[in-house]
């Protein structure tokens, strides 16, 4: 197990296909990357950053991002992010991210994510669905 420290780093791609588009989350016609998909790749890549250094039966979960789409990336375009760890506070970690398609950088931003025991954090989850009036 690797320790969570400053520096660690995650990176992941994809190529982008017609469900990854704006046009699949509603965007009529619009075939490039959309907004919430490159979110979703975005914590993908700091998960991957923090995963070694995670215990058995603990993960994370995403509490904040900040992030520009600066330029849209088309179909069949490979997009890669990075994410890289910059804060540890406790059981908080903030990383830097950005993603670059195979022409330029599309986005930036931080984004911040929480440690948890995940059974515990699920069980929190399961009371709270039952208290649900």
């Amino acid at each position: 197990m690797t320790e969570l420290r400053p520096g660690l780093v995650g990176e992941v791609e994809l190529v982008v296909t017609p469900g990854d588009t704006a046009d699949a989350a509603g965007n009529e016609g619009v075939n490039v990357l959309s907004t919430p998909r490159l979110v979703r790749l975005i914590e993908e890549a700091s998960m991957a950053a923090i995963q070694a250094g995670l215990a058995p039966g603990e993960g994370s979960v995403g509490i904040r991002v900040e992030m520009r789409h600066l330029a849209a990336t088309p179909l069949g375009m490979r997009v890669r992010a990075r994410a890289v760890l910059r804060e540890v506070d406790g059981r908080r970690l903030v990383f830097d991210v950005e993603a670059h398609d195979e022409v330029e950088k599309v986005a930036d931003g931080v984004h911040e994510r929480f440690q948890v025991h995940q059974e515990r954090f699920l069980q929190r989850i399961q009371e709270k669905a039952r208290a649900r009036p």
